[in-house]
């Protein structure tokens, strides 16, 4: 049998659904798409250049900023995350001068960074407020009845 996660044993019936943050779902998804960007860049770099650089130097730098956008992704609700996230933003701006397309490249994730983050803060204060209201709807509507027609049949 399948051991159970910490969340799945400390459950209980009738227990809220933890929220998840859409900011941190945004902001992972572009770090993940970043980093394919930056393997594929890496694998464009190592074709291209690899008479002038050398080829190892290549592949560990390219490789290695693929996994940290990857890895990156998993410290995002810190604190300290979206700073992270922001100087790899640079970093994938400054590739530019190993790669001129990288600086467009890099703009466009920037930009979609900033949108995800600033977008994804706007809908968790939205949905935090929901669920607020919701909670304060249901304490003065209960009337000892946990649901409507439950356990009737039509």
């Amino acid at each position: 049998m399948a051991r159970l996660t910490k969340a799945q044993r400390e459950w209980r019936p009738g227990m809220p659904k933890k929220r998840r943050s859409t900011k941190v779902m945004f902001a992972s998804t572009v770090l993940l798409l970043e980093a394919f960007v930056a393997f594929f860049a890496t694998l464009a770099v190592f074709g291209l250049r690899r008479s002038e650089v050398s080829p190892v130097l290549i592949l560990s730098v390219g490789i290695g900023l693929s996994v940290v956008l990857v890895l990156a992704c998993a410290v995002l609700s810190k604190p300290w995350g979206v700073g992270l996230g922001w100087i790899l933003q640079l970093v994938l701006i400054l590739a530019g001068f190993v790669e001129p397309m990288m600086f467009l490249v890099g703009a466009l994730f920037t930009l979609a960074w900033w949108y995800g983050i600033r977008t994804g803060i706007r809908i968790d204060r939205e949905s935090a407020q929901r669920a607020r209201e919701q909670a304060e709807w249901e304490a003065g509507h209960s009337d000892g009845r946990r649901d409507e027609g439950a356990g009737q049949n039509p």
